[in-house]
């Protein structure tokens, strides 16, 4: 079974995951798996280009979670889109050194579901799970995305709503 853990930059997939793989899961960041897929480099957008759409067809479907922010493209099993406040998502990625334009490009990302939206897109309801990381620690969330894997909570979606950051941004 292949579980992919996904959301924007700064939600705390890294850190969830480096626990999982210390319960003895099998983790791969999508990092390791897309060198062949590069196309380029925006240097304007401090970003590497990859054909996504190839990326996730030709990706190899494997036993164990794959984290990334473009995991939810891939067919899995599972599903777990991690979220976090605007807000605070601003600050991590302000400390990580993100250039102001990619901040808003994320923060905006996930004030508009834009994750969540695409991953409706390409897999039944029933696979997703969406947590909100803004006040919790990766333990807790990594204890539900192990009991989800586990099949001892089910998925579930929706009851996040950052909306009313969307009117901060105008």
């Amino acid at each position: 079974m292949m579980t992919c853990i996904s959301g924007v930059p700064g939600t705390g997939k890294s850190s969830v995951s480096a626990i999982l793989r210390e319960l003895n899961y099998n983790v791969v960041s999508q990092k390791e798996t897309m060198d062949d897929y590069i196309l380029c480099e925006d240097t304007g957008r401090d970003t590497v280009v990859i054909d996504e759409d190839l990326w996730a067809v030709e990706f190899k479907h494997f036993d164990g979670i794959i984290e990334g922010h473009l995991t939810h493209l891939l067919d899995c099993d599972q599903l777990v889109i991690l979220r976090c406040s605007p807000v605070v998502l601003k600050k991590r990625l302000e400390m990580r050194g993100y250039s102001p334009e990619k901040v808003q490009e994320n923060i905006e990302s996930e004030a508009l579901d834009t994750i969540l939206i695409e991953a409706l897109e390409n897999h039944k309801d029933d696979i997703i799970l969406e947590l909100d990381t803004t006040e919790r620690t990766p333990e807790e969330i990594a204890a539900e995305i192990d009991d989800f894997i586990r099949g001892r909570r089910g998925a579930g979606f929706g009851n996040i709503d950052w909306s009313e950051y969307l009117g901060t941004m105008i």
